[in-house]
């Protein structure tokens, strides 16, 4: 990765620079000199990442919805940006299930806004749609699910995932097929870190346990995810947005991020690794109530990603487990910066060559 000199000065738009993983991309991106705007709703948990890490000194911050596709463009039109993560999006599949609407506005719609604000933005050179794991037809195979595989999903998120694949395709297809924008979308798994509070994610589930010392209630024990720290995908997309920049013909398409195949462990695994990290007992109870479908099995095939951009995980989910611990006992902590603790965990990463 020629990342420190590629990025610096680089006029970059994130959307969903408020949540999870676009805080901490938008922080990435700042190290490495980067002009970040970023487009979002306001940050939908207290406490969040954004806030702890005090990211909206670091970038231009613009609060707005992705559905509003009038709002978008101007801001897009204005910033200018050579270079679009879209990570904007309704992320959880118990809510899809709850508001399937919004789950499509966002995820469907807000593809298609944030692609025809590109198409009409004569700057922009590259954009990654970040979309999931979760848009595959699952078949509960014991193999991981490769680019060319159909896309699908049971459940209203995945579905719209899948959905915003085939959006992607198509404006790729029918507008940006001159070679001179680059257009992907990627796929990572789940994604695990400190500063997540989302509402139905294990980690942060097992955070509040821990703070309320109660037992960890888990839906599915045995359920297995591919799980990686959030700085893997996120550096994945950044090496695939220097690849669409330098030659958007060869990388234009979707792209698998996921862990090795040793870190695809069960929800029970991670808990029970979760609490001896802490050093804390923390007991789990099974769910007993009748739960929507979640996937059983799954996994990606990263073959794509490893071969054509020389892209593999660095972090083993031990470490990427005990990095997360780190960031949340620090946050426990007071007079700590957590913008400091968050680029001490980007330069780790970052100089980490192997797992």
């Amino acid at each position: 990765m020629n990342m420190p000199t590629f990025w610096q000065d680089k006029k970059v738009l994130v959307t969903g620079h408020t949540g999870f993983k676009g805080s901490w991309l938008s922080l990435w991106l700042r190290l490495l000199k980067a002009d970040v705007t970023g487009y979002s709703l306001a940050p939908l948990t207290h406490p969040n990442l954004f806030e702890a890490a005090h990211i909206e000194r670091e970038i231009k911050s613009l609060i707005g919805d992705i559905r509003d596709f009038n709002h978008l463009q101007s801001a897009v039109l204005k910033a200018r940006p050579q270079i679009i993560f879209h990570l904007a999006a309704q992320p959880l599949v118990r809510a899809s299930y709850a508001n399937p609407l919004e789950t499509y506005s966002s995820n469907v719609m807000g593809t298609a806004h944030i692609l025809e604000a590109a198409r009409q933005c004569k700057s922009v050179k590259a954009v990654v749609i970040v979309t999931t794991d979760k848009c595959y037809e699952n078949r509960e195979w014991v193999w991981g699910y490769r680019e060319n595989d159909p896309m699908g999903g049971d459940d209203p998120y995945s579905s719209s995932k899948g959905c915003a694949e085939l959006v992607t395709q198509a404006y790729q297809r029918s507008y940006f097929n001159s070679n001179s924008v680059g257009i992907a979308s990627a796929r990572a798994g789940n994604v695990i870190g400190g500063g997540d509070w989302a509402e139905d994610r294990l980690i942060p589930d097992f955070i509040k346990s821990l703070a309320a010392k109660q037992k960890i209630v888990l839906r599915n024990p045995l359920a297995t995810r591919p799980w990686q720290h959030v700085l893997e995908p996120l550096g994945g997309y950044l090496q695939l947005a220097e690849k669409l920049w330098d030659e958007p013909a060869k990388y234009t398409g979707a792209w698998n991020f996921g862990p090795e195949e040793s870190d695809v462990r069960s929800v029970q695994w991670v808990v029970e690794y979760m609490a001896h990290l802490w050093d804390e007992a923390l007991p789990w109870e099974l769910d007993k109530q009748a739960q929507p479908h979640e996937a059983q099995l799954l996994k990606l095939d990263c073959s794509k990603a490893h071969f054509h951009l020389n892209w593999k995980p660095k972090w083993s989910l031990e470490t990427a487990l005990q990095q997360t611990v780190d960031w949340y006992q620090a946050f426990n902590q007071q007079n700590i910066s957590m913008q400091a603790v968050c680029l001490r965990q980007i330069h780790d990463y970052m100089e980490n060559q192997s797992k």
